[in-house]
């Protein structure tokens, strides 16, 4: 057994809410929050209907999941990956440096909704993902490698589950050696003109996570040096590396450093729209000539490099797209999953002004990274020059979003899907998680038809 492989199965195997401080235990319970809002919005997505579809025609197995928004069951491979596809088709969950962690929590909430899990624990393997991701995403680096984060995703889901199953350390690390070595996806699935694979990717991670878990539990042997072993992850990708300590090792916390997002974009786009909202105050759409958008690096390679951003023809190439997302705010004084409807998405009358858009790396706003910073220079057509600037947005860790917001989001997406008096219900009884006996009538009060 391979030295990260060990660390992160001891981890998992051992984690318990009582080793968990303040600070985690509120923001886990933040961002879980947060995830579930993501699903409410999304419960009637594309993903979950076909993953419905699916399980609706496959026999009944010795593991069942639960669908959370829909209520019914299905082998928990399928249950987890539908209900991850619905956190993630917003593009609107939370995001670590590397990818989104609560990405995750679709197999761990399909568990949790058929087999009785009381809120502590649920915490702990909630946590158990998000520590292990986050440390990942830092060392490995697989996401400026050009690999997807659905190796991180799969990874993290796996050792939760071993934690929900409450698995040894010798199971757990089987589990692990079966999702590190079988799932490193290529980063395509997010360059170019985008597909519905890019909000689908990571529930597929999720479900071979959970599969992995699985066949660990039922006896599978897996190999143990899937990093250091010849041809293993650091041979063939990566070069050594080591895991920053755990927690419960006297690491520092990394689960309340991963961002909510408060816009329903990529994350390197939340501040443009701040910085559109600001530039829209000074000058009307119309009167503007030439917008240059001055950003890091990443920033502009993610969503402001190619030309397909400059014509999206897909949500999720919008979502993705600097000049749509700046343009579509500067016209409609606001930026709501509605600004992805195919209608708006396709509107012709954007794309003058979207033409008019550069952007630009700037080398001082790259060395600020972690923080982030936008600066949008604008003239008009009568020579007038304008400049708008935008630190780390609402929902960055070093502007993190405070419960109220959370609530806030959570019920302005859950409200047309549920009801406002349900809404309200659900809320306050997920705000109580950490003191829940069982976590099923919880994930109840989100079905759609109860």
């Amino acid at each position: 057994m391979d030295t990260i492989t060990r660390q992160i199965a001891e981890y998992a195997s051992s984690l318990t809410f009582g080793e968990l401080d303040t600070a985690t235990v509120q923001a886990a319970t933040q961002r879980l929050i947060d995830a579930l809002g993501c699903a409410l919005g999304a419960s009637d997505c594309e993903p979950a209907q076909i993953g419905r579809r699916i399980a609706q025609g496959q026999a009944p197995g010795q593991y069942r999941g639960t669908v959370i928004c829909h209520g019914g069951e299905a082998p928990l491979e399928i249950a987890s990956f539908i209900n991850s596809a619905m956190i993630r088709n917003l593009d609107f969950n939370d995001r670590y440096p590397g990818g989104h962690p609560s990405d995750c929590l679709g197999g761990l909430l399909a568990f949790a909704g058929a087999t009785p899990v009381d809120g502590r624990r649920f915490l702990a393997a909630m946590t158990v993902a998000y520590e292990i991701f986050a440390r990942l995403a830092d060392a490995a680096k697989l996401s400026r490698r050009g690999w997807d984060q659905g190796f991180g995703i799969a990874l993290s889901t796996t050792a939760a589950l071993c934690n929900l199953l409450q698995l040894s350390c010798e199971a757990t690390a089987h589990a692990v050696g079966i999702a590190a070595t079988s799932s490193l996806p290529l980063r395509v699935t997010r360059s170019g003109e985008l597909t519905p694979w890019k909000n689908v990717a990571t529930a597929y991670s999720v479900r071979n996570g959970v599969f992995a878990a699985l066949l660990a539990r039922e006896g599978m042997i897996g190999p143990g040096n899937a990093f250091e072993g010849r041809n293993g992850l650091w041979e063939n990708v990566t070069g050594p590396f080591e895991l920053p300590a755990f927690p419960n090792q006297g690491g520092e916390p990394l689960t309340p450093k991963v961002q909510i997002k408060y816009w329903p974009v990529e994350t390197n786009g939340q501040p443009v729209i701040f910085a559109a909202l600001k530039l829209r105050d000074l000058v009307k759409p119309h009167e503007l000539k030439t917008i240059e958008v001055f950003t890091s690096k990443f920033t502009w390679f993610e969503i402001g490099s190619e030309p397909e951003k400059w014509d999206p023809r897909t949500r999720e190439t919008a979502d993705h797209s600097l000049p749509y997302m700046l343009a579509r705010t500067l016209v409609d004084g606001t930026l709501s999953v509605a600004s992805f409807h195919e209608e708006a998405v396709l509107d012709p009358a954007l794309r003058p002004l979207m033409a008019m858009i550069k952007v630009t790396v700037d080398d001082a706003i790259e060395a600020l990274l972690p923080d982030m910073a936008l600066r949008v220079v604008a003239t008009t057509h009568d020579g007038a020059r304008h400049v708008v600037e935008v630190g780390n947005p609402l929902g960055h860790p070093n502007n993190p979003m405070r419960d109220e917001h959370v609530s806030e989001k959570f019920a302005a997406l859950a409200r047309p899907v549920i009801g406002e008096t349900r809404s309200a219900d659900a809320l306050a009884q997920w705000w109580r998680l950490r003191d829940a006996a069982d976590l099923r009538p919880l994930i109840k009060l989100l079905d759609l038809n109860r």
